[in-house]
């Protein structure tokens, strides 16, 4: 086994590096060694058409012909980027006799260094080689890492880089800068920099450096929407909070395969509400969020679906914020969209839907505050978040409203994951559909002319079941259809 590379980052600003090869290979290399500062000669018999304009800028100087050793006097690094091994066997073995390091392209045995794939994030950057062996492996790692690393991160490089001397001298010895760093990375300063307060972040740095104790990091909650259950529907910033979490927060409808994706060491509490069985009052869980944010914890609070779209995301966020506890939302896909997208069921249609109500209907209660005679209008689409309430209720009041019996509508019960279900019918059948095919928690009711085409257009999973179809296993005759989702 060969040993390891050297990891170097090479100051090449005002320095001449010279790049064998006029084609669209050495254009790229150009390209990259102008972006770094550096004084690049190019040695080729013709130019790219972009290589050609540079030259004539005064950008790169072109050095005409076939390769010499000459070629090598004065410069720093060398790149081979021709397509004749020849040559570039040539300008390898030139640049050892001079000791000097060059990159020969796709030639990891000839190559003295490596040009590694690159994050840069302002100051920061972030190289990864695979030495040469497998450069496929490298950018696929780096595709990753860039989903990870935002812009904020160059803005945090910054932030310290303008006050270095002032935290070398406020913490002289290596250990407690280090320690102070750590605190600062946990504490508020990246989030304050994602929300692009890059003054507040600027005062606080200022107030802990000026502090004669190292500041204390307070708790910060996040809240998340883990979406409808599918882990590839997540956003990169939940991702991102969930990976910075101490304390995970969560309902019972986020699906295991979004839990999987948390930090492993975070502890995980389950505040589900449920109609039946165990449940955590809204009251708690708040209790909880302060506990752990007063604790100097970063709490994510994972919701199904989207924090604001029946959520309580903004009695949360009243609350943490009259308990002076600091905040950040992150949206998730909501169930509607998220269910109509997986049933093949657009929420709006020129010729069907021009609007779409989003509706929860949890009890008798909330029934009884909905405005029907808006909600049997024709040409929308209801998206309705059920709660254990019965579906006869809903469809008498539908039909009493003046909404048309032949309605269609659908049922996606666990919508996005991979026992995702559809049933569909019209509102006449509704409760009798739900009760023949056993409908069960997870479920979101869509009501409306675009319902049928999900018969049509459906995609994911298997085919929708019609209401006025016998399951393929007997139903309960005393199971009562039960409807919920979280947003």
């Amino acid at each position: 086994m060969s040993a390891p590379l050297f990891p170097l980052f090479a100051d090449l600003r005002q320095r001449a590096v010279l790049v064998v090869g006029g084609g669209a290979v050495a254009e790229r290399k150009v390209e990259a060694l102008l972006h770094a500062g550096a004084l690049p000669r190019v040695g080729a018999p013709a130019l790219t058409a972009r290589l050609d304009d540079w030259a004539r800028q005064g950008r790169i100087a072109h050095v005409e012909g076939g390769f010499t050793p000459a070629w090598l006097e004065g410069v720093w690094l060398v790149v081979a980027a021709t397509d004749d091994a020849r040559v570039n066997h040539a300008v390898a073995a030139a640049a050892e006799s001079r000791r000097l390091l060059a990159n020969v392209v796709d030639d990891a045995e000839l190559s003295s260094f490596h040009v590694p794939a690159v994050i840069e994030r302002g100051a920061l950057q972030v190289a990864i080689s695979s030495g040469g062996g497998a450069p496929m492996v490298a950018r696929h790692l780096r595709r990753q890492l860039e989903t990870w690393l935002d812009d904020s991160w160059g803005a945090l490089v910054d932030l310290f880089a303008r006050q270095r001397q002032r935290i070398r001298a406020r913490f002289p010895q290596l250990g407690q800068r280090r320690r102070f760093f750590e605190d600062a990375l946990a504490g508020p300063l990246p989030q304050l920099l994602r929300r692009r307060q890059t003054e507040r972040a600027a005062q606080w740095l200022d107030e802990a450096l000026a502090s004669p104790v190292a500041a204390a990091c307070p708790g910060f909650v996040t809240l998340v929407g883990a979406g409808p259950g599918d882990p590839g529907l997540l956003t990169l910033n939940a991702l991102r909070a969930m990976n910075e979490a101490d304390v995970i927060l969560h309902d019972r409808l986020v699906s295991n395969d979004v839990l999987r994706l948390a930090r492993r060491d975070a502890a995980r509490i389950e505040v589900g509400k449920s109609a039946s069985g165990h449940s955590v009052r809204q009251e708690q869980i708040h209790a909880l969020m302060l506990e752990h944010a007063r604790a100097g914890l970063r709490v994510v609070r994972l919701k199904g679906g989207d924090p604001f779209v029946f959520g309580r995301g903004g009695e949360e966020l009243e609350f943490l914020r009259a308990h002076g506890v600091g905040y950040a939302v992150v949206p998730g896909i909501t169930a509607a969209l998220a269910c109509g997208a997986y049933a093949g069921i657009p929420l709006t249609h020129r010729d069907h839907a021009q609007s779409v109500r989003l509706v929860t209907a949890h009890c008798k209660d909330s029934l009884d505050t909905l405005d029907w005679a808006a909600l049997a209008q024709e040409r929308q689409t209801l998206a309705v978040y059920m709660g254990v309430a019965g579906l006869d209720g809903f469809r008498a009041r539908m039909l009493a409203a003046g909404r048309a019996p032949g309605t269609p509508f659908a049922l996606v019960e666990n919508g996005s994951r991979a026992v995702q279900r559809v049933v569909t019918g019209t509102l006449d059948d509704l409760p009798a559909a739900a009760l023949r095919h056993r409908v069960q928690s997870p479920a979101l009711l869509i009501l409306g002319e675009v319902a049928a085409l999900a018969d049509t257009l459906h995609w994911f999973g298997d085919a929708p079941l019609r209401g006025d179809a016998a399951p393929s296993s007997p139903a309960l005759k005393d199971a009562a259809p039960t409807l919920a989702h979280a947003a």
